[in-house]
């Protein structure tokens, strides 16, 4: 059913006559009804732990000991869902509801609750008396349920609890899904946070012949926890010319009054929703006009809307103090108990519950049935509708090595070959992206473009490169915003893949704290089905910062995410980019993980055919028995490395140790899953102690160059037999914008300084080695004079090539 309404271009609305009729009495009170009941039943997952219908007068052990939770919000969204269900059962909609503000938990529950769902997805809270009490038990409650809108929540795909992320994971959610709507209440706190002001310009990027919609509505209840809201108390003229800048039609409705605010809401609903099927219509009719002005609702209620007026002779509803527990000692202050149970009545909860507990009739008439109600669209449990990439074989993009270390290749313009074709083989079923802030190019992956140009709807000029409506390469300034397009489109069932300057993954660092925790409670519901991994290409990483320097350079992306559990993380360091193709093959197969691949971009040696890499990273962390001299006994010392510049000093190092000492006994291992290191018990990848020590040995000295902070190393091994012999060189702050190699020396990473560390911990090379020793610190102050005179590498340094045979 599509309505008649006003086409004033006015986007201030009154509540006139025509407004004031927009809904029949019927319809308005059914919608009050269900509004009531979500309310209800909110204030009571709040506070009570017993008589959840009040059936005899409250008493304080009806309360819980620990009140925990969020009002103020709460009755601005339940009254949001409430309009929702009325437009989805009459226009049939494919709708999702992504919220901001995920203090809001207890609305979302009890809508799932009230939509049958919740009862469904756990049995033990059923639509009973029992089943009440269980739910108003839980809510905060040990073993119970969190307070925000959590992955135990049916019909979310967004927790939040850290502020910011709602709008990039809604657009996200609706790349690619052309029949879904995603209703996205931002709070006005959250649009404070700088994600949030950035994810605004994801209109540039949806295109409405393949892509669904995003309705954003901005709530302003005006107060965060103690503060006024920014966007609240600016002036409406501002608020509006800032939001049409982004690109949309804003629509007011403010209010307080609970029946005009339900006339004035529905009207500007149905108007939203008739603009959204027209943009989309002229798009898939005619093709892509200019780009769409899409429309959008700024809703003005009152914080704590329903809630009491005044408690303790201070005003609450419409101010701050509505933020968290309105009342807040009805355990033990007789007075705050009598004024809970006067806002609780003041819903009739007898009029929405029937003598089972259940919701009466009328409550369950306005909600929409199956995969409609929004607590169960299959799309915000997308494991449901994951469906496996067609990969092609990374084998056919090898790099043909004969000899280890002799030729040398960019390792990530040889993958983007390989997702090139991983975007043509699922073109069709549209269910693959790649995601760059800004530097797919910068980053060699410039052969995507060949089969996808990247998403753009805005304006074009001559000479712009790759733009156009559809494409599936998402590049944004934002790293914030790419991260939340890239979650949201694989919690609602696709695939996709995220290259950045390793430094500034860093800027996501507290986002992919919050999928870590997403996925680490969904893993634990059988009801939430796998979806695909989170894959990270880091690359521009701190050993080659030739444009950038110091600030560009940082590697502890790797340290941030070896904190999350081991259930989840997966690190990968491929040396080579046969090694990368087989890594990112695996990790693009995978599911429930957050995976992070760690190659360079710039010409590097390349060391091991296909055949030999898929059989090193199989294993993960092996010994390369062509680099190594101990085949004969057991190893003097054993040289280990992790990551391609520090294997190539490695070898290098190995090289030279070769032809100054050839009865030195050498052990290369090379790691490619960091995970490896760890003990077993720790991690799934771990090894185990016999097989490391048949890696390290239990009592030889091992050198080790690694790509990040050597700290993690220690970290990942200090339960091992032998790791006090474990001597680790990695990056130590020190850098600038030097040559690739002098970034080595800075930090003592390079060949010289790790053959030097050899002959210092193998006692038995005896006085011979004092004269390598200092051939060897010569050559380090030549390096010094030569980068700084000619600003290059020293012609030994940058033309060698593995020669040991």
């Amino acid at each position: 059913m599509t309505r008649d309404i006003s086409t004033t271009a006015d986007t201030t609305w009154t509540t006139g006559p025509a407004v004031a009729e927009h809904l029949s009495r019927p319809e308005l009170d059914g919608l009050q009804l269900w509004w009531r009941a979500a309310n209800y039943l909110s204030v009571g997952q709040i506070y009570l732990m017993d008589n959840p219908l009040l059936r005899e007068p409250l008493r304080p052990e009806h309360i819980k000991p620990r009140l925990l939770g969020h009002w103020g919000t709460t009755p601005g969204l339940t009254f949001v869902y409430a309009h929702l269900n009325r437009v989805i059962r009459e226009r049939d909609l494919d709708m999702m509801y992504v919220i901001g503000p995920g203090h809001g938990g207890p609305g979302l529950v009890a809508a799932a609750w009230l939509e049958g769902t919740y009862s469904e997805v756990y049995p033990d809270v059923a639509q009973d008396y029992a089943g009440l009490r269980r739910l108003v038990t839980q809510f905060s409650f040990p073993g119970g349920i969190p307070s925000h809108v959590a992955p135990e929540t049916p019909g979310s795909i967004h927790e939040g609890g850290e502020l910011g992320y709602s709008l990039s994971h809604a657009f996200g959610a609706a790349f690619d899904n052309p029949d879904l709507v995603v209703a996205c209440v931002v709070g006005d706190g959250e649009a404070e946070t700088g994600p949030l002001a950035t994810s605004w310009h994801s209109t540039t990027f949806l295109d409405p012949a393949t892509d669904g919609a995003v309705l954003p509505i901005l709530h302003l209840n005006g107060y965060k926890i103690a503060n006024p809201a920014v966007l609240a108390r600016i002036p409406e003229n501002e608020l509006m010319s800032m939001l049409r800048g982004y690109g949309y039609e804003p629509y007011l409705v403010s209010g307080a009054e609970p029946e005009p605010m339900h006339h004035l809401f529905a009207a500007t609903l149905d108007r939203c929703l008739d603009e959204i099927h027209a943009v989309q219509r002229r798009a898939r009719r005619d093709g892509l006009a200019p780009r769409p002005r899409w429309p959008m609702i700024v809703l003005r209620t009152p914080k704590g809307w329903t809630g009491p007026t005044v408690v303790d002779g201070l005003q609450v509803e419409g101010s701050w103090r509505s933020h968290q527990v309105p009342i807040s000692d009805p355990r033990h202050n007789p007075e705050h108990l009598a004024l809970l149970e006067s806002w609780l009545r003041s819903y009739e909860p007898s009029a929405l519950f029937d003598g089972n507990g259940a919701p009466v009739q009328r409550i369950r008439d306005h909600n929409p049935t199956g995969t409609r109600r929004m607590s169960d669209n299959p799309h915000a449990n997308g494991g449901l509708l994951l469906r496996a990439l067609r990969l092609p074989d990374f084998r056919d993009y090898a790099v043909s090595v004969d000899e280890p270390g002799v030729i040398t290749a960019e390792a990530t313009r040889v993958l983007g070959e390989y997702l090139r074709d991983v975007l043509r083989s699922n073109a069709e079923a549209r269910n693959f992206r790649v995601f760059a802030p800004d530097e797919n190019n910068s980053n060699r992956l410039n052969a995507v473009l060949e089969a996808t140009p990247r998403a753009w709807v805005a304006d074009t000029e001559p000479g712009d490169d790759a733009l156009a409506p559809g494409g599936r390469v998402m590049e944004i300034l934002s790293e914030h915003t790419c991260q939340g397009w890239l979650e949201g489109y694989l919690l609602t069932g696709r695939h996709g893949f995220f290259s950045c300057y390793e430094a500034f993954a860093h800027i996501v660092d507290s986002m992919v704290n919050q999928h870590a925790k997403w996925l680490k409670v969904s893993n634990r519901l059988s009801w939430r089905a796998p979806i695909a991994s989170l894959n990270y290409l880091l690359t521009s990483h701190v050993w080659r910062q030739d444009h950038n320097g110091f600030s560009h350079q940082d590697p502890g992306f790797i340290d941030h995410v070896v904190n999350k559990k081991a259930e989840l993380v997966r690190v990968y360091l491929p040396p080579d980019a046969n090694t990368l193709l087989s890594v990112v093959d695996h990790c693009l197969r995978s599911r429930d993980y957050i995976n992070v691949v760690v190659a360079g971009k710039q010409p590097e040696p390349q060391y091991l055919d296909m055949d030999a890499a898929v059989v090193h990273c199989t294993k993960g962390i092996g010994i390369w028995d062509w680099a190594s001299t101990d085949q004969d006994g057991d190893p003097d010392v054993v040289l280990a490395c992790a990551g391609d510049v520090p294997t190539m000093e490695t070898l290098a190092a190995v090289d030279r140790l070769r032809q100054e000492f050839p009865d030195l006994r050498m052990r290369v291992v090379n790691v490619v899953d960091l995970m490896r290191l760890q003990d077993e018990r720790e991690h799934p990848h771990g090894l185990s102690d016999a097989d490391f020590d048949s890696l390290f040995t239990r009592d030889r000295p091992v050198i080790f160059a690694y790509h990040g902070y050597p700290s993690l190393i220690h970290r990942l091994t200090y339960r091992r037999h032998n790791h006090g012999n474990i001597h680790v060189r990695g990056y130590k702050e020190e850098g600038t914008t030097t040559t690739p190699f002098d970034m080595c020396v800075l930090n003592q990473i390079d060949r010289f300084n790790l053959a030097i560390d050899v002959i210092d911990r193998v006692p038995r090379l005896g006085p011979r080695a004092a004269y390598t020793r200092e051939a060897l610190r010569s050559e380090l102050i030549e390096h010094r004079e030569y980068v700084t005179t000619h600003g290059e590498d020293m012609p030994q340094v940058r033309d060698w090539v593995w020669s040991a045979r």
